[in-house]
């Protein structure tokens, strides 16, 4: 007997979706030595971002739901890895 399963979403937070879609729209980035999610100040990827919140939010999820969520993310986090050391230039 053939039987379809519904697959399970890989994102089980709405935050965990927002980092996900802010991630697809290049509007952060991780810190490759320490992980930390950081924000590339790019206007154009967080409105693709936004769109991609909009346009696709998920189930049971409504518009608003989804794009505050992408804020929220964005407003949690800085530029900057709060582990690396700042450049040489930065600190005179």
């Amino acid at each position: 007997m053939l039987m379809t399963i519904e697959r399970r979403s890989t994102t089980r937070t709405l935050r965990g979706w927002a980092i996900h879609v802010l991630q697809e729209a290049g509007a952060i980035r991780e810190c490759e030595e320490h992980g930390w999610m950081q924000d590339r100040a790019d206007p154009h990827a967080r409105e693709r971002a936004f769109d991609i919140a909009r346009r696709d939010p998920p189930s049971d999820v409504s518009r608003q739901a989804a794009e505050a969520a992408v804020r929220d993310v964005l407003d949690s986090i800085g530029d900057t890895c709060p582990e690396c050391l700042p450049d040489e230039e930065d600190r005179h």
